[in-house]
C-alpha cells in the first residue's frame, strides 16, 4: 500500500482521450469547461479518470448534476441511486470490494450523516477502495438552508479510521485531488462546494495527499486555511494584514487526514501564533485538528475562525453569508490580531529559563 503522505495525482495517460482533448489545466478555456465550482471540476475529473480506467463507476445521490455527461458517455458505469444515501454507499462499498473503484457523489450533510453507519461498518472497516464526494460542503449551499449546509461532516469523518479527508481550495486543486484519491488504494473524503469560488492555483501545482502547501510567507502570525473560498479568504486577510505591517504565513491545508504535521508545527514554533480557517462549525474540524498538534507538541496561540456552534439562519448568497458568520477576510484579520496579542501575553508571563 502506497504511503498516505506520498501519493500525488498521477499523468493523464498518453495518447489517452483525455489527453487528446485536453487543453491547460487552470487556463480560462478550462475554466470555461470545468467551471469554478469545486463541485462541477470534481465531476469533470472522476469522467476524465474513468475514460482512463474501466473500473470506475459514478453512484449517483440525486443531485441533477447533468451537465456533466458520465449518463451520456459511460451509461453503464453511472448508477443513480436516488435519495438513498445508505444503500448507496453500501453498494458502492459491493463494488470496491469486487474491485472497482466507485465514486460516491452525494449532499455532504446527508452522505455525512444519513450514512454515517455504513460510511463506519461499509467503508472505513473493510478499509473499501470507495471515494466519497461531499458537495454542498459547509454554507456554500446559500439559500439551501440548514438542512443542506454540512458544518459538521469533517468533524464525523476525521474521526473514522482509515479515511483520508481531502478539502480542496479551488476548482483546480479539486481537479488534481481527485485523481489523486483515485490513485489512493483506500476509502477517500473529498469536501467540495456548490458555489463559483476564486481562483488559487494554475495548471503548473502538484498536488500531494498529506502535504500543506505555503502559500504566503510571514514571520508574525500563520494563517491556516481550508476549503474553497476559504484559502482565498486567507490570503486577502494576508494582504490586509501586510497592509498594517504585519507579516502572516499562509497555509493552505488540503489535507485533513493525514495531517502536515512538520508544516504545522514549524508555524508555531517559527510564527508563534496561529489562526486556522475554515468553513464548518470549529468543533471538530480544522482548527481542533491543528490544536491538537500544536498543544501536544509546541504550545502557542490558536485562534479558530469558523462557525461558532451555531446554525446558520440567515441565508442567501455564499459570498454574503460569509461575513454574516465571521468567516471572511476581515473576521481573519481581526482572528490574526486575537493571536497576536496571546502570542504577546505568553512571552510576558514565560518563566525565565534556570540559569545552571
Amino acid at each position: 500500500m502506497a504511503s498516505l503522505a506520498t501519493v500525488t495525482a498521477p499523468a493523464v495517460p498518453a495518447g489517452s482521450a483525455v489527453a487528446a482533448k485536453s487543453v491547460p489545466i487552470g487556463s480560462p478555456e478550462w475554466i470555461a469547461e470545468h467551471t469554478l465550482s469545486t463541485r462541477t471540476a470534481c465531476r469533470m475529473a472522476q469522467l476524465d479518470v474513468a475514460r482512463t480506467d474501466e473500473r470506475v463507476f459514478s453512484v449517483e445521490g440525486d443531485l441533477g448534476q447533468y451537465s456533466v455527461p458520465f449518463h451520456r458517455d459511460l451509461p453503464r458505469r453511472f448508477l443513480q441511486m436516488g435519495i438513498a444515501e445508505a444503500d448507496m454507499v453500501g453498494a458502492a462499498t459491493g463494488l470496491a470490494l469486487r474491485g472497482k473503484i466507485p465514486f460516491v457523489n452525494s449532499f455532504a450533510a446527508f452522505l455525512a450523516m444519513r450514512a454515517c453507519e455504513q460510511l463506519r461498518l461499509d467503508v472505513a472497516y473493510h478499509r473499501a477502495n470507495v471515494k466519497l464526494v461531499g458537495c454542498y460542503a459547509g454554507i456554500s449551499g446559500g439559500p439551501a438552508a440548514p438542512t443542506h449546509h454540512a458544518v459538521e461532516d469533517l468533524a464525523i469523518l476525521r474521526s473514522l479510521p482509515h479515511v483520508v479527508v481531502i478539502s480542496p481550495a479551488d476548482s483546480v486543486e479539486t481537479y488534481k485531488a481527485t485523481w489523486a484519491a483515485y490513485a489512493h488504494p483506500g476509502p477517500v473524503y473529498l469536501r467540495v462546494g456548490r458555489a463559483e469560488t476564486p481562483q488559487v492555483y494554475c495548471g503548473d501545482y502538484e498536488f500531494e495527499i498529506g502535504k500543506a502547501v505555503r502559500l504566503g510567507e510571514g514571520s508574525d502570525v500563520t494563517l491556516i486555511a481550508s476549503g474553497s473560498r476559504m484559502v482565498w479568504e486567507a490570503l486577502e486577510a494576508r494582504r490586509q494584514l501586510a497592509g498594517a505591517g504585519i507579516g502572516a504565513r499562509v497555509l493552505n491545508l488540503h489535507t485533513l487526514k493525514p495531517l502536515d504535521r512538520a508544516a504545522i508545527l514549524a508555524a508555531a514554533a517559527e510564527t508563534g501564533a496561529v489562526v486556522t480557517v475554515e468553513d464548518h462549525t470549529i468543533l471538530g474540524g480544522v482548527g481542533c485538528a491543528v490544536a491538537e498538534v500544536v498543544l501536544a507538541e509546541h504550545p502557542a496561540p490558536v485562534v479558530r475562525v469558523g462557525l461558532c456552534d451555531l446554525f446558520c439562519e440567515e441565508v442567501g448568497p455564499y459570498e454574503e453569508m460569509l461575513p454574516v458568520y465571521g468567516m471572511d477576510a476581515r473576521a481573519i484579520v481581526a482572528a490574526a490580531h486575537r493571536a497576536l496579542a496571546l502570542k504577546q501575553a505568553m512571552r510576558r508571563h514565560r518563566p525565565a529559563p534556570l540559569v545552571r
